[in-house]
């Protein structure tokens, strides 16, 4: 019963850390494509993260111990894979907090001005996210745990209450565009949103290095937002038409702005907004609590007796200044951040993987090659 709940336990963390914020971009920038292409990319974006989780698992498996990314990094790349891999993380985590800060900012802010007047400026968007949700990443996991379970339960609920009543405004034309050459639009979005190889190194602790088992964690983990996200981008460019999410995309918004000025139910757009929350929400507390403590740890900020409050600034503050810096944050952050979700978790894993004797053999190292290439290719569209 208990390896039982140890497997279903890793299936979920799979999950849940690929489903967040992201699928909120997802309908946005597939709607250059259209519904087919977008199809066709988000299965062979996740069959790329698929194959890149598993050398990440290979090489985890090959390191004594219990190594996370940035030990697997130095032991197989040596210091200068250890400085990238730092690097590239570092980077990604504070493009994932900027794109989520910039997310969440209308949300409050037009909250703001429902209760305050429209005299509420619009660079105080960010601050309540900050300060309210910021406090929680201040007391640490055991905080951030209980209060991210009361948000998943929300993020659920509110999700399965959009799947079940936007199929009935669903207009079946709109889903008839198709333009395989914009569907590249999508992939950083897509990269960033299939990203939960960081787990990897902890799942693989928590099921006791039991390859069998991880490797099945990890089909389902993974296939599980594949569905969720195709169903979500199915409903969304069915119900918006794509000349309205373009414009979203031009703005930086996510998709629950769009379709909440189309819905003509008061109710299903209350919703969209509410799923949208939770959803930021959700992927703002993993991610910055991370961040507070990747920065705590490589700084050694715990020798200090103010090294807490220090981690929660530096976390905090440049995110902040990226979002009152360019309107575009949202989605302009996630793209910056699948560029580094191709190096870190697409790049690096096969660079890794290079020097397993396993990968030794022609075929492999050709399909090797061939992950750093479409990785590469991938990151440069992210600058694009």
């Amino acid at each position: 019963m208990l390896k039982t709940s140890r497997l279903l336990g890793g299936i979920l963390l799979v999950a849940g850390t690929s489903i967040g914020a992201g699928m909120l971009a997802l309908p946005v920038v597939a709607s250059f494509g259209g519904f087919v292409p977008s199809f066709f990319t988000l299965i062979l974006c996740w069959l790329l993260m698929y194959f890149t989780a598993h050398l990440i698992l290979e090489v985890n498996l090959a390191c004594p111990g219990d190594a996370n990314m940035i030990t697997m990094a130095h032991r197989m790349l040596g210091a200068p894979g250890k400085i990238i891999c730092w690097i590239v993380y570092l980077l990604l985590l504070y493009s994932l907090t900027a794109a989520y800060t910039a997310g969440c900012a209308p949300l409050f802010l037009h909250l703001m001005k429902a209760l305050f007047g429209p005299q509420v400026p619009d660079w105080a968007g960010p601050l309540p996210l900050l300060i309210l949700f910021g406090f929680f990443v201040y007391f640490g996991t055991k905080t951030v745990d209980y209060v991210n379970r009361v948000l998943m339960i929300g993020l659920t609920l509110s999700y399965l209450a959009l799947i079940l009543f936007l199929p009935s405004h669903v207009d079946t034309t709109l889903l008839s565009h198709i333009d395989f050459s914009s569907a590249w639009i999508a992939i950083p979005v897509i990269f960033t949103s299939y990203g939960f190889h960081i787990v990897i190194p902890s799942l693989s602790t928590y099921l006791h290095h039991d390859a069998k088992k991880l490797r099945l964690t990890i089909f389902i983990g993974s296939l599980i937002p594949f569905v969720v996200y195709l169903i979500w981008t199915l409903l969304v460019l069915g119900v918006v038409p794509k000349s309205i999410l373009h414009l979203a995309w031009q703005e930086g918004q996510s998709a629950t702005a769009p379709l909440s000025a189309i819905l003509s139910n008061p109710n299903l757009s209350t919703i969209s907004a509410v799923f949208a929350f939770f959803a930021m929400i959700t992927s703002f507390l993993g991610v910055s609590l991370s961040l507070s403590d990747f920065l705590g740890d490589g700084l050694k900020l715990h020798r200090f007796s103010w090294g807490r409050e220090l981690a929660c600034v530096i976390t905090f503050f440049p995110p902040l200044l990226f979002v009152l810096t360019y309107p575009r944050g949202f989605l302009l952050a996630l793209q910056y951040a699948g560029l580094f979700v191709a190096i870190l978790l697409g790049i690096l894993p096969a660079l890794m993987a290079w020097k397993l004797p396993k990968y030794k053999k022609g075929k492999w190292r050709f399909l090797l090659a061939l992950v750093i290439a479409i990785s590469g290719l991938a990151g440069a569209l992210c600058l694009s």
